[in-house]
Order: structure tokens, then sequence, then C-alpha cells
């Protein structure tokens, strides 16, 4: 069957949608990669595991949306989630989290906090992704303004760590809309890159927050490893990076590369829980600039947003969770669901189980 066809992606969802059993076993499964190992190389890898710390299993709440605050606690205590990643506006918007009265009230700051220490559910990052270097003053002023909210409430709340974008700038002091500038050629390009990063991007971000993870994104400055890096090294050791997988995937990054890189650099502050498949056909005859947000749009895409371990496999997932323990990465595992094929809160738990079957298989309470 041609997997770019209409009838692919069809099919695609119904056996997404109807193989648990077949996946638990895939999660469950023993890594082919141990049969390798010498006695005693095995013995040194359990023994590591066994000191590892268990990472909590986290959920960014945009995609509950559509629930009341006390409709989530519920349905995510009842998944066995562990954490929060709570939206404070911009882009993920702000339906669990009242901002402005949480900081004007303490009573419902309190209040607000309770529901979920009485399920024994951490809130563990703020979320306020935006563009506040915006080339529109309006814009740039609301979503600075939203940031800067959002620090305070992270101070009131004793949150360390903030998650954010690192904005895009327009191309000179002139332009209304963002200029999404990443190749240094025709020379006018190099300019724009000049100009954004010396006279926009930089100084904004000179703000002394401890522990602001900025989610590696395209259409921002900050899309990959190495400019994540670049403004980290000007403006200070209070930024690092949200791990969010699922725009590298599709970079070509490699992703325990990635987390090592990170992770030696001081600058691993925080990790989305979200996966990409990629459609080798299409990525052969397109590239891999063909995202696809929509099922209607799968036959021609080249890669599309998934839940964890349907993108990737359990084992590579398992890779994944065990270099994050390796590294003593010190945040939480939080799931982002974006998949068209598998949406809300299906998504959810798909990923949840393979995240809590891979973390019990490394740390031996399978």
């Amino acid at each position: 069957m041609d997997q770019n066809s209409g009838s692919y992606s069809r099919s695609r969802r119904n056996f997404m949608t109807t193989t648990g059993g077949l996946f638990a076993a895939a999660v469950t499964a023993p890594r082919d990669a141990s049969a390798l190992l010498s006695p005693a190389e095995r013995d040194s890898s359990s023994n590591s595991m066994a000191a590892a710390r268990k990472i909590p299993i986290g959920v960014f709440d945009p995609v509950f949306n559509h629930l009341s605050l006390d409709q989530m606690i519920e349905k995510i205590s009842a998944l066995g989630i562990e954490a929060v990643e709570m939206g404070t506006g911009g882009y993920p918007g702000t339906p669990h989290c009242p901002v402005q009265e949480l900081l004007t009230d303490n009573a419902k700051l309190r209040s607000w906090k309770k529901k979920f220490e009485d399920r024994n559910i951490q809130v563990a990052v703020l979320s306020c992704h935006g563009n506040p270097v915006h080339p529109d003053p309006k814009i740039a002023e609301r979503d600075a303004e939203i940031f800067r909210r959002t620090v305070q409430l992270a101070e009131r709340l004793g949150v360390d760590v903030i998650v954010g974008f690192s904005g895009c700038p327009g191309g000179n002091p002139t332009d209304t809309m963002p200029n999404w500038a990443t190749y240094r050629w025709p020379p006018e390009y190099a300019q724009i890159l000049d100009w954004q990063w010396k006279e926009r991007v930089i100084p904004y971000w000179k703000h002394g927050v401890h522990k602001l993870a900025l989610e590696m994104h395209p259409g921002f400055v900050v899309y990959n490893p190495m400019t994540l890096l670049k403004l980290r090294e000007a403006v200070g050791e209070e930024l690092g990076a949200n791990c969010d997988l699922s725009h590298l995937f599709w970079q070509g990054c490699d992703p325990l590369e990635v987390i090592r890189l990170l992770a030696k650099n001081n600058a691993l502050f925080h990790a989305h829980m979200k996966d990409t498949v990629m459609f080798k056909d299409n990525v052969a005859k397109y590239g891999v600039l063909n995202f696809a947000f929509d099922t209607k749009d799968l036959a021609q895409a080249s890669e599309t947003f998934r839940a964890v371990g349907y993108g990737h496999s359990a084992n590579t997932w398992e890779e994944i969770v065990r270099t994050y323990m390796e590294v003593g990465y010190q945040g939480i595992l939080s799931i982002e669901n974006e998949d068209p094929i598998l949406p809300g809160e299906v998504g959810v738990e798909r990923a949840m189980y393979v995240l809590k079957n891979v973390r019990s298989e490394l740390l031996g309470t399978a």
C-alpha cells in the first residue's frame, strides 16, 4: 500500500487506535541491545539504573482546555499523572490558571494550589509561550507582560522553571511582521540575522530570571541546540532548553546526543514528551519542510506530531528516558499531545502508558 495515500492515513489511524495490546508488548519487551552486553556490563547498568532518579511524569495542560480545573485534576489524577506544566498565557492560553487573580488574592492562590496538593500532583512548571520581541509593539508588550506576570506567579508558587519561546523579531526596525531567517545567504539574510540578535533578541533576554527554558521551535530565532546555546552564551546561564524532541527529530538531530549536549552545558531545564512520525516516501520527494497539523493533509505530509511511541519505537523512547536519567536531569517528563490522529486525552493516555512502562523497566520495577 502507498503509505502516502489517503487510504493509508485512514488505515493508519484505525490501526493505531486499536492495537493497544500489541503496543503493550512492544513497550515491555526486553531491549535487543542488552543481549550484547557482558554480565559485568549488565550488572553495572542495572546498578546505575537502580540509583537513578524516578523522573516524574507530567502533562502540559492545554490538551485539557475543554475541561474545568476540577475536571482536569480529576482526569489527570485518574491517569496517574504526577506533575503539571501550567499554561499562563500566550499561545497555550490560561484556562486553568487565572494568573492575575492568583497574584492579587492570597486565599485564591492557596485554594488553587491545594487542589493539586490534595491529589499529590506537583505544579512543576509554568509556560507562557509567546513572542515578546514581535515587531508589532502591541503584541510584544502583551507577551512581555504575560511573561512578567508568569515570573511573579512562579516566585509565589516556588516554581523554578518557566517555559517559553525565544520569539522572532522583524528583519529591520520598520518591519511589522516577524522574519524567520536561518540561512546567511544572500547577504541581506546575514544582515537580518545579525540585526535581530544584536538589537532585539539578546537585549530582551538579559533579564536574570532563574531557569527560563526556551523551546527550540521553528519560526523563532532559537530553533535548535546551536541557536539555544548561542543565546545562552550571550545572556547567561539562567537561560536553558525545553528539550522538545518533536521539533528536533525532523531536523535530523539524534535525541540522545541532544540530551547529552544540553546536559553537558548545564542547559537541560525541561522536557516535553512529544513524538514525530516521518513519512519516508514523502520526505524523499518533498524534503522535511512539509509538516502536517491535520489528518486531511497527511497524504502529502513529510511528517506530523504523534503521541510518544507512535513516531519512534518504545525502545527508542526507553533510550531517551534512560539518557535523561544518566545525565541527572532534575525536571519532569511533560506530555504535550498535539497528535492529529490520537487527539486530546487519548494521546495523553497512550503517551502515559508508554512512559510509565519504560520508566518502570529502567528502574527495575516493571
